[in-house]
């Protein structure tokens, strides 16, 4: 929601601004804030401003990967500007994940997961001994 569009809105903004300037801060994001009182709050401060949808008078332009990159259901903010379309891949992309796990557990079900190449291998000598080894040692209570 845009904010500084009054008097009041913009002088808050503004108080904010030096708040966190005099707590030593060294930037402040400042977003969707018309762009002439981004302007008179840029020469007044010291702070690194970054702008979200606040024009060109802040030192630094910020967009969330999500709307640079197309990713962004739903409402997409007005300050968003989109330069690739990634949704459709993404959601391509989940397809073929929901696919796979469906491949998955149809594999594992139908016996096919895992195979004697997914396993590791261990000889019999061994297995043997290790047996013979648990078998000489008192049971635990909750064993059968």
């Amino acid at each position: 929601k845009a904010v500084g569009k009054t008097v009041d809105s913009a002088v808050e903004i503004f108080d904010q601004v030096r708040a966190l300037e005099s707590a030593g801060a060294f930037a402040a994001e400042i977003e969707v804030v018309p762009a002439p009182i981004t302007a008179e709050i840029a020469k007044r401060t010291s702070l690194v401003l970054f702008s979200m949808g606040a024009g060109v008078d802040g030192d630094a332009q910020n967009l969330f990967a999500e709307d640079i990159l197309g990713h962004t259901r739903g409402h997409r903010p007005r300050h968003a500007k989109v330069y690739r379309d990634f949704d459709a891949e993404y959601s391509r992309l989940q397809r073929e994940r929901v696919a796979a796990f469906g491949e998955f557990r149809a594999d594992v079900s139908a016996g096919g997961y895992p195979a004697p190449e997914h396993l590791v291998p261990v000889a019999d000598d061994v297995v043997a001994a290790f047996a013979a080894e648990l078998d000489a040692r008192p049971a635990l209570r909750s064993e059968p």
